[in-house]
């Protein structure tokens, strides 16, 4: 598998679009708006979306989501249900932002731990990671060794857990307990910032390190 990551929104949130190299079928994980942008790395990659994962409900990883989801026809799969008010809430995020007005959306598939995802000839495996949302989930590649952790973790950071739902001690938990064990060479595309792997935020990181 390989990824291409799309910083889309004020926000610069990382959207990816993750590439099935055999049959050059993709999908694209947390579309949080400017849908042009988005749709001009997939042409120049000349890949055909299948699918958009989510990794949870906030506006600047999901506020495109419908939009691409009707033009293409694409299945919705994640977040974890626990996250549905915010996606239900998200016309009301985007005013209270001051930005132009985004659709909420029932995704076709919640998902849950231990489930797993299948694009192409790609399938990852699906963690359930809450503290920044309680909805919110990680996509993992065994082969390739990419995460996709949303706002779970940063380099040299961790997600915030202020927002309705957050929780500072299960985000905390997420991480070590269902983020370190999947090994210290996974690289890993944050919602925003650069890309790192566990294996530098367990030496370096203040919030996480060992």
């Amino acid at each position: 598998m390989k990824i291409a990551v799309v910083p889309v929104t004020p926000f610069q949130q990382n959207c990816t679009l993750l590439v099935c190299e055999q049959t050059m079928k993709g999908a694209v994980v947390d579309p949080g708006g400017d849908i042009d942008k988005i749709l001009d790395a997939v042409s120049q990659i000349g890949l055909t979306l299948e699918k958009i994962f989510l990794t949870h409900g906030h506006m600047d990883h999901a506020g495109a989501t419908a939009d691409l989801a009707e033009r293409f026809n694409l299945p919705i799969e994640g977040p974890h249900i626990a996250d549905k008010f915010w996606i239900d809430g998200m016309p009301q995020q985007a005013r209270q932002f001051g930005l132009p007005p985004v659709k909420s959306f029932t995704p076709d598939r919640w998902l849950v731990d231990g489930d797993q995802v299948q694009f192409g000839d790609i399938t990852l495996d699906v963690y359930h990671c809450p503290g920044h949302t309680p909805g919110h989930v990680v996509f993992f590649d065994p082969v390739s060794h990419i995460a996709q952790v949303g706002d779970v973790l940063f380099r040299g950071s961790i997600g915030r857990s202020d927002l309705p739902g957050g929780d500072h001690d299960q985000l905390i938990r997420s991480i070590k307990q269902k983020l370190w064990p999947l090994g210290s060479d996974v690289v890993f595309v944050p919602g925003h910032g650069p890309l790192s792997t566990f294996g530098e935020e367990r030496r370096s990181n203040p919030f996480v390190a060992d």
